[in-house]
């Protein structure tokens, strides 16, 4: 049956790694974060409790439901601290050899049933489980941004991934709630597959057939009744985000679809990355 979890730790508090660990506390899991700074630790529980506070005011959860969710919530910049958790997941850079790094370390700090997971988009799990000395308990957990409002989470399996340690991070997902999909250690996992070189494909309608990021993102909406735009929906996740996904999946796979327009990449030379910016398809305030 694997592991029963119950303490989880998160390593890197940025965007995603602060929304994942919003979800593990408001699940009722007692959780560590950690991050390289007590500035960056402050910076990510006050935007955990600026969400859980927006959560109250919008009747989603109580102000008692909000406190108990903070109490659940540790902050540290020791990775040592980590080492009484059923699982842990990175959220780190998007760079294999950080990765690699961090799961060494990992290795030597937790015991040897725990869980270690990875949130890549992106790089490959099996890659990431060889810096480990036991790489049959590594898996990857891919949620999506944001991580408390989107469902799913790939639960991704390596061919050296035990079926303790698969069936244990699979239950948890189940248990923040989510909807997890089991899926196999591919390049791209499911989604980012199929959205990347789609998301690609509408950058360049803009210039073949000239039309405005509006009118794109209208015509997806209405035509196809896709809830958000494209263009909007890379302002969301991040223009850079998103090149550096589509560099490395065609990397892996040569598709030539999987490569970032040359629009892409000029937006992010000039520093226009979308809504965590101020600006990229579209203005943010």
């Amino acid at each position: 049956m694997g592991r029963e979890i119950s303490r989880v730790g998160v390593v890197g508090l940025g965007t995603m790694g602060a929304g994942i660990a919003q979800v593990c506390v408001q699940a009722g899991f007692d959780m560590i974060g950690v991050e390289v700074s007590e500035d960056l630790c402050e910076r990510a529980r006050s935007t955990i409790d600026h969400y859980l506070s927006r959560g109250v005011e919008k009747g989603r959860l109580s102000n008692e439901e909000r406190e108990a969710a903070l109490v659940r919530l540790t902050m540290s910049t020791r990775r040592e601290d980590l080492g009484d958790r059923d699982l842990v997941i990175e959220a780190i850079v998007e760079e294999l050899e950080a990765k690699q790094e961090l799961f060494r370390e990992l290795g030597g700090i937790v015991e040897a049933g725990v869980v270690l997971a990875t949130n890549t988009s992106a790089l490959s799990v099996t890659e990431i489980a060889s810096a480990v000395e036991r790489p049959e308990r590594v898996v990857g957990l891919h949620f999506f941004n944001p991580a408390p409002v989107l469902q799913l989470v790939e639960v991704v399996r390596t061919e050296l991934a035990s079926d303790e340690a698969y069936e244990s991070a699979f239950r948890f997902a189940e248990a923040l709630g989510k909807e997890p999909v089991r899926c196999n250690d591919t390049p791209g996992f499911v989604v980012n597959r199929i959205l990347i070189p789609l998301l690609n494909d509408c950058v360049r309608v803009l210039d073949e057939a000239g039309v405005t990021p509006e009118d794109l993102d209208r015509a997806m909406r209405f035509g196809t009744n896709w809830p958000i735009g494209p263009c909007a929906l890379l302002d969301l996740i991040g223009l850079d985000v998103h090149v550096h996904a589509s560099e490395a999946l065609q990397e892996k796979l040569g598709e030539p679809r999987m490569a970032p327009p040359p629009r892409l990449v000029s937006m992010v030379e000039r520093g226009h990355l979308g809504r965590k910016s101020g600006r990229g398809f579209f203005a943010y305030e």
